[in-house]
C-alpha cells in the first residue's frame, strides 16, 4: 500500500491583476523618469522638475487608469456580443452546433457511447450548452463584472507608485545634477527588482525579465535626456 500524499496546486491565478500592476508600474517608472531626465538636461531647478513630474504622474495615472477601464469594458462588451450570437446559433442551428460539440469531445479522445453520452449531457441544458461553446469553441471566459473598475484603480495607483520613485530625489530638493544621478541609480535598482519579480511571477527567467525592464527604461530616459540637452544647446 502506497503512502497517502497531498497534492497541492501551485498554479498562479492572479494574471489579470499582475498584468495591470505591470502595465501601471512599468510606465510609471519609465515615463516620469524619462521626463525628469530630459528636464534635467534643460533646466537647473529641481522644483521645476518636481512640478512637471508630479503633473505628468497625475495626468498619466488618470490616462492609464481610464485606458484600463475602457479596455476591460470593451472585453466585457465583446463577450456579451459573442454570448448573444452563440445563443442564436444554438436556437436556430442546433444540428450544426451539436456537430461542433461532438467534434470538440472527439478532439479530447472520446468516441462511441461515452461520446454520445457527453454530447447529450451538454445539449440537455441550453445554458450549459452555450457556456460550453463560449469556452471550448471560442476560448472565452466570462469577465468579472467588477473588472473594469478594479483594473482602472490598479493601473492608476501602480502608475503613481512607480512615478514617485524617480521623482523622489527632486521632491527632496537635491541639486539637479545630484537628483538626476540619484534618480537614475534608485530607478535602475527598482527596475531590476521589479523586472525580476514580474518575471518570477509570470514564469520567465528573472534575469531576462530584469534585463528587459532595465533596457526599456534606460533607453527611454537616455533618449529624453539627450534630446533635451540637444534642444537646450541649439537654443543657447
Amino acid at each position: 500500500m502506497y503512502p497517502r500524499t497531498t497534492h497541492l496546486e501551485t498554479h498562479f491565478t492572479g494574471s489579470a491583476v499582475v498584468r495591470d500592476i505591470v502595465i501601471g508600474m512599468s510606465d510609471g517608472l519609465t515615463v516620469p523618469f524619462a521626463l525628469a531626465a530630459g528636464l534635467s538636461g534643460a533646466v537647473g531647478s529641481s522644483f521645476v522638475v518636481t512640478i512637471a513630474g508630479l503633473a505628468e504622474v497625475a495626468a498619466g495615472s488618470i490616462a492609464m487608469g481610464l485606458g484600463g477601464y475602457l479596455a476591460a469594458k470593451s472585453e466585457a462588451d465583446s463577450y456579451r456580443a459573442e454570448l448573444e450570437r452563440e445563443w442564436r446559433e444554438v436556437q436556430d442551428f442546433p444540428e450544426a452546433e451539436s456537430r461542433e460539440v461532438r467534434e470538440i469531445f472527439e478532439n479530447y479522445g472520446l468516441s462511441g457511447a461515452p461520446l454520445d453520452t457527453a454530447v447529450r449531457s451538454i445539449e440537455a441544458n441550453p445554458d450549459v450548452w452555450v457556456r460550453f461553446m463560449m469556452r471550448e469553441e471560442l476560448g472565452l471566459e466570462e469577465p468579472n463584472p467588477k473588472r473594469a473598475l478594479s483594473s482602472a484603480l490598479t493601473i492608476g495607483l501602480s502608475y503613481v507608485a512607480g512615478g514617485l520613485v524617480p521623482l523622489a530625489p527632486y521632491i527632496l530638493g537635491l541639486p539637479v545634477t545630484t537628483a538626476l544621478v540619484t534618480s537614475a541609480v534608485v530607478t535602475l535598482a527598482v527596475l531590476v527588482a521589479f523586472g525580476a519579480i514580474k518575471a518570477h511571477v509570470t514564469g520567465v527567467s528573472p534575469l531576462r525579465g530584469a534585463v528587459q525592464t532595465v533596457t526599456v527604461g534606460g533607453a527611454a530616459a537616455a533618449a529624453a535626456y539627450g534630446l533635451a540637452r540637444l534642444v537646450s544647446q541649439l537654443g543657447a
